[in-house]
């Protein structure tokens, strides 16, 4: 992605996931917004190509377009309330979660927590969580035992992205692992 898409890719995380209003912008109960309003909205020049073009070339896959599509949103991540309607799904035994290792005491302590997010995040493949822990220092890998969590009473949701997500993991559901 060139540095130009991933500025405006950074302008849709904060609009769509965390601060609507720093555009002007309301998301609807379900975190849609018009594309159109979107463009008209950025304080750079955005079009609707250009927006059509980080939808589809993101390898994180953050955000969608609307069936019809004329409004956008963001798969996962928001720190303002929205309502994705997702469905409770059963879990892979295993997931993961990326962290870096100055917080490994305190989640192993506390458990994981969504923090300002709606969810916590979990990732099927241990080399992504690895990707997510780096980029807030060195890269711890935690694994998040589904099963006896689901077991429990806890619930779980896959993002469009195949994101899984939940409302906390207790730390007897979590495992360091090794590397």
């Amino acid at each position: 992605m060139s540095e130009d898409l991933k500025e405006f890719s950074k302008f849709l995380s904060l609009v769509l996931r965390h601060d609507p209003g720093a555009a002007g912008l309301v998301l609807d109960p379900q975190g849609w917004v018009s594309i159109a309003d979107l463009v008209a909205a950025a304080p750079m020049p955005l079009t609707r190509e250009t927006v059509v073009q980080i939808v589809a070339t993101s390898d994180k896959q953050r955000f969608a377009i609307s069936d019809d599509g004329q409004r956008i949103r963001a798969n996962q991540g928001h720190s303002v309330a929205v309502d994705l309607q997702l469905q409770p799904l059963p879990p892979p035994p295993v997931l993961y979660h990326g962290t870096a290792t100055r917080f490994l005491d305190a989640i192993l302590a506390e458990g994981l927590t969504r923090q300002s997010r709606q969810h916590v995040h979990l990732s099927v493949d241990p080399h992504q969580a690895v990707k997510v822990g780096q980029r807030h220092g060195k890269a711890v890998v935690l694994g998040v035992d589904c099963t006896a969590m689901a077991l429990a009473g806890h619930r779980f949701f896959q993002a469009a992205n195949g994101i899984w997500l939940t409302d906390a993991v207790p730390p007897r559901f979590l495992s360091v692992l090794p590397g």
